[in-house]
């Protein structure tokens, strides 16, 4: 039996998700079977591409053409000026991409970037983003983002809040959750057994014996050691400004950061083009490139498709560690 291809989003059709769809297409060919959920209009002029009725049908499409599940939107798009009247179909892509997964028409899912504030202002986008809406449509799941390159695992324990926010948004409950919810995917979706993971500290050196802050003497060092106690491989709370040099990053498979830019900006320094953006906890499988919309060069034949190739094979990968390809 042929296993179930990937299904991919079409993301905010005036960026320059449908152009790296078809470059993605053209570089992984036969070996790695996915299918576009979007309109043939917004993909980029003189594009190859094949209808097909469902998933599976897009093992039978060329190598060099595009499979595509349609998704009519309202109105074409105009490259890089995105446009609230199709915001609408952008979530009702997602939320179908998801269902084709959910029912095992679909093996994965990895998703093409969208634009925030373009889903909120036209159609009342009532999530953060991405990760979020895919929570809810998981059953309201606790989840967690991971970003992954070949060199590095990070997870934010905070994402899209303020930083003046952090200290009271993090909570021994909440870090507790992100670690669970790290080593069980590390467990499932990478085929790591027993995962090491690596704490930051919150304060600069870690509070550096609590002179530059005490949150980790009063409850993060407590808990990571209650945690040891229960069999978690944890190392920490460390400082931050040391963790990241090729001989600290042996030492541990993911690292656990307290909040968003602790953790994107070593992995965006080590690999900007080829990051991918792991939702843990679904009960489905999500990746997605490490980048956003890039209005700004959508056209231009500039668009750098690397991230998305490496989100559709580690997508790949995850489904064999689940048992699902």
């Amino acid at each position: 039996m042929t296993a179930a291809p990937l299904v991919l989003t079409c993301g905010d059709p005036a960026g320059i998700g449908p152009e790296i769809a078809v470059s993605a297409r053209r570089a992984l060919g036969a070996d790695l079977p996915f299918v576009w959920i979007g309109d043939p209009r917004h993909l980029p002029l003189g594009s190859r591409w094949q209808a097909v009725s469902a998933p599976a049908g897009a093992v039978s499409v060329a190598p060099d053409v595009l499979p595509v599940l349609r998704h009519d939107f309202p109105h074409p798009a105009t490259p890089g000026q995105p446009d609230l009247r199709n915001a609408q179909g952008v979530i009702d892509v997602i939320a179908r991409a998801v269902a084709l997964v959910q029912d095992g028409q679909a093996a994965a899912l990895c998703t093409a970037p969208i634009a925030k504030k373009v889903l909120k202002d036209g159609a009342g986008f009532a999530f953060p983003g991405h990760t979020e809406y895919l929570a809810h449509l998981g059953g309201d799941v606790p989840v967690v983002m991971m970003l992954a390159c070949p060199e590095l695992r990070v997870v934010p324990a905070t994402i899209h809040i303020a930083l003046a926010q952090v200290p009271t948004a993090l909570t021994s409950g909440s870090l507790r959750e992100t670690i669970r919810i790290t080593r069980d995917g590390l467990i499932r979706d990478c085929g790591i057994a027993a995962p090491r993971i690596a704490v930051a500290g919150l304060n600069p050196h870690a509070g550096e014996g609590g002179a530059m802050g005490t949150e980790e003497l009063d409850w993060i060092a407590p808990l990571l050691e209650e945690m040891r106690a229960e069999g978690f491989d944890l190392r920490g709370p460390l400082p931050a400004d040391t963790m990241f040099h090729p001989a600290a990053r042996a030492r541990y498979d993911v690292a656990v950061c307290m909040y968003h830019d602790q953790a994107l900006i070593p992995i965006k320094t080590l690999d900007f083009a080829g990051g991918v953006n792991v939702t843990l906890g679904l009960p489905f499988i999500r990746t997605s490139p490490d980048h956003g919309t890039a209005f700004d060069i959508v056209g231009k034949g500039i668009a750098d498709a690397g991230s998305l190739v490496a989100a559709l094979k580690m997508a790949h990968q995850m489904g064999r560690a689940r048992g699902v390809i």
